[in-house]
């Protein structure tokens, strides 16, 4: 029966007669609810910006410290996975499923790198509470198995509560030449990027663009969660932006952490008489004085921090931009705007630095001896497209002045930075104040949610690890609300208590239990440089305990036991990864990992099949980008093989390719020592040889396989230069990877290896 015969019968019976009344379900945000901006720079040290005591310019960062306040005593995790999974979710690290970064897969629960579905996200809680939610830059919350295009996308952002996202799923790219952007759920499909572009330039364009966009649909309130992929290596600047540091740091690292420190004491972010400690010296950490340094090598290591402090200085005019855009909508006063990085500056760049990033990048204990971690390149190519360099560790120590040690870890090096929080409508009265209470990474969430109005669900969802800051906010005398916490990371542990703090520097191969606990009291030494371990047995005895305690809670074990099988095991899945796969012409760029399944620690073959004509040419496969790769192209009818071996060119003439079908065939042999050996064929004839040339592994190729083009960053920059991304103009007709036999020191043949051993054992 239709409703108007429903009501009408109705009357004429002397019934109610019902109005019907519309209903919408909840879902907008609290009235007068603030934007939220999270500004998350990757690898920056707690001296690199204005605030906390850089020369470096700064005026975007400088004001928004006039209008807000600088916490001076927050920790985070000394590394980026852990540290954006805590401060995303509000769980400590171990308990998110981060205690490594998203590039291992080892199957245990603290350890899965991936957010667990009772983990509702700070994003997917403000899109609840009716926010736009917004993510740009780097991601690393997504597993490496998980990146490419033919797997689950559940812990991709936008599955994460995230409305829009651009930017890199990676721990790290080429800043000239992305290796991979995605938005949204897809990946961005171009073969190469315009002169002078510039990500940090682009990411912030694409920002721009979803807040005016936002703002021509709507009136919501947004989150804005804005983690750039600077400033980690591999350093690359803009030149306009490192020629303002020319010169700059000429008196070296120990003059400028001396400078950094008396504007750190002057401005009031410690009291008179702490102790600047004296130059990184332990094992493998150390630095050498800079006036022991040849001029050579100083002219070199200056370069390196002039291009550093350039793409500090570029993040911040970009933050200009964003910020003058929301004041141009009206919305600056009302909108919280939150700057820290994710963990201290680094010493991965080891005691020289490198321009062979990822050579240098590699940790695995038995590299040959020979193996170089440096190439040397024209200085002037520093910090552009063609070169992929990390700074020498004395840069990483005065990045983090005062402090000691460096990103990984979990001395104050590792896990202070510097924090700013700015929101002029609803901290007005605290402009400007400085904040000494030891917060953590995972008090972010529940203090944006209490500043936002937004409630989190109480039920069916893990329980919260961090405690909003608000009081300590609001109140400059307020206790801190995070009295204990515990960080570990590759053994390196530490526990703080109401202004104590237990630590240990782990020291690979040896056991756990004979690292030797230092303990400081932080009230009176936030450097560390008194070490009370002996004063004090009874309280080092109480607080390890208290850290082992913690451990058990937030699911921290196992520990690695020096075999890396936390960073290398893998599960029987990732087998399919080194199945033969024919690529053919028109694929889309297959993901880094992906790719690097077919080639890792092993021989391989690819298969090319063609129809070439005279005129014809264009590369047929690449692998790869100008951090190491190779490729095979046809040029004025010659066939050449190019070989990038961590920033080194081979290049092979392998003579004239008459017209006709052909099959090609590049052959790989994994030789003792981590190399290779080439042979390439054409219809089952030699054509040409390299041999023993060192294998790319660890992170590269870090650019994946495209097929018929050599997209992006290219393995050889002369051919860049004369044809660009040089498509093949011929009949390709497809491109066949073939996995051979690992070599026997890939890591899963290894652990295989070392799993029979003990099975024989027992």
């Amino acid at each position: 029966m239709r409703l108007g015969a429903t009501l009408a019968t109705e009357r004429r019976s002397g019934g109610p007669s019902p109005t019907p009344l519309p209903w919408w379900p909840e879902g907008s945000a609290p009235e007068g609810a603030p934007n939220v901006v999270i500004v998350l720079l990757d690898d920056m040290g707690y001296s690199d910006i204005g605030p906390f005591g850089a020369e470096i310019e700064t005026p975007t960062l400088d004001r928004l410290a006039e209008r807000g306040l600088r916490l001076t005593n927050y920790h985070t995790n000394p590394l980026c996975s852990p540290s954006r999974a805590a401060l995303l979710t509000g769980l400590n690290p171990h308990r998110a499923g981060f205690g490594f970064v998203a590039n291992a897969d080892p199957g245990f629960p603290g350890y899965t790198f991936e957010i667990a579905d009772d983990v509702p996200t700070l994003a997917e809680t403000l899109r609840g509470g009716g926010y736009a939610t917004f993510a740009i830059g780097k991601w690393h919350l997504t597993k490496d198995a998980t990146m490419n295009d033919g797997a689950a996308r559940s812990s991709w952002p936008t599955q994460r509560g995230f409305d829009r996202f651009y930017g890199i799923l990676e721990g790290l790219t080429s800043l000239h030449h992305p290796h991979r952007l995605v938005r949204d759920n897809s990946p961005v499909e171009v073969d190469s990027y315009p002169d002078g572009y510039y990500l940090t330039d682009d990411l912030t364009d694409e920002a721009i663009g979803l807040l005016k966009g936002l703002r021509a649909n709507s009136r919501k309130p947004f989150f804005l969660y804005f983690a750039h992929p600077a400033v980690h290596g591999p350093l690359q600047a803009k030149p306009s932006d490192i020629a303002k540091y020319r010169g700059r740091y000429d008196g070296g690292w120990d003059a400028l952490r001396d400078e950094r420190f008396a504007r750190q004491i002057a401005n009031g972010l410690f009291p008179e008489g702490t102790a600047l400690p004296p130059r990184n010296s332990e094992q493998f950490l150390d630095v050498p004085a800079w006036d022991s340094l040849s001029e050579k090598d100083r002219d070199l290591f200056v370069r390196y921090q002039e291009v550093y402090s350039a793409m500090v200085d570029n993040v911040d005019q970009n933050l200009g931009r964003l910020l003058a855009t929301i004041e141009a909508l009206g919305e600056l006063d009302n909108t919280i705007v939150i700057f820290t990085s994710d963990n201290g500056g680094t010493g991965e760049g080891g005691i020289r630095g490198t321009r062979s990033y990822f050579a240098q990048f590699l940790s695995r204990v038995g590299l040959p001896d020979d193996w170089e971690t440096d190439v040397a390149r024209d200085p002037e190519l520093i910090g552009g497209p063609r070169t992929m360099v990390h700074y020498p560790r004395g840069w990483g120590m005065s990045s983090n002045t005062p402090f000691r040690l460096y990103k990984g870890q979990t001395h104050a090096g590792g896990v202070r930075v510097p924090f700013v929080i700015s929101w002029p409508r609803g901290l007005a009265d605290e402009a400007g104040g400085v904040r000494t209470q030891f917060q953590y990474v995972t008090d972010v969430l529940p203090t944006l949610l209490d500043l936002t109005g937004v409630s989190r669900a109480s039920t069916g969802v893990k329980s919260l690890d961090g405690v909003s800051f608000v009081a300590p906010l609001r109140d400059a005398s307020a206790l801190s609300t995070h009295p204990e916490q515990y960080a570990e990371m590759t053994g390196n542990r530490a526990y703080y208590r109401d202004g104590w703090k237990l630590v240990t520097l782990h020291r690979p191969g040896r056991p756990h239990d004979e690292d030797p606990w230092e303990l400081y009291d932080l009230r009176t030494d936030p450097t560390e440089t008194n070490d009370l371990a002996a004063e004090h047995p009874d309280l080092v005895k109480e607080l390890a305990a208290a850290w082992e305690e913690a451990a058990w809670q937030n699911q921290v074990f196992p520990l690695d036991d020096g075999t890396g099988y936390l960073w290398t095991a893998r599960p029987a899945s990732e087998d399919a990864f080194r199945e033969p796969v024919t690529l053919l012409p028109g694929t889309p760029h297959l993901e880094r990992y992906r790719s690097a399944r077919l080639v890792a620690f092993r021989d391989f073959e690819v298969d090319i099949r063609l129809t070439h004509e005279a005129d014809t040419a264009g590369v047929l496969f690449a692998h790869g980008d100008q951090g190491g790769g190779y490729n095979l192209y046809i040029e004025d009818g010659h066939l050449w093989f190019a070989y990038n071996e961590y920033g080194v060119l081979y290049e092979v003439d392998l003579g004239t390719l008459p017209a006709g079908p052909h099959s090609l065939t590049v052959s790989a042999t994994a030789l003792e020592g981590y190399r290779w050996d080439f042979a390439i064929t054409v219809d089952g004839t030699l054509a040409g040889r390299l041999g023993d040339v060192r294998m790319l592994i660890g992170m590269a190729p870090m650019q994946g396989i495209d097929v018929g083009i050599d997209r992006r960053s290219p393995v050889s920059w002369p051919l860049y230069e004369r044809y660009g991304a040089f498509p093949y103009t011929g009949s390709l007709e497809s491109v066949t990877y073939r996995p051979g036999a690992p070599a026997s020191y890939d890591p899963q043949e290894v652990l295989a290896a070392l799993r029979a051993a003990a099975a024989a054992y027992e």
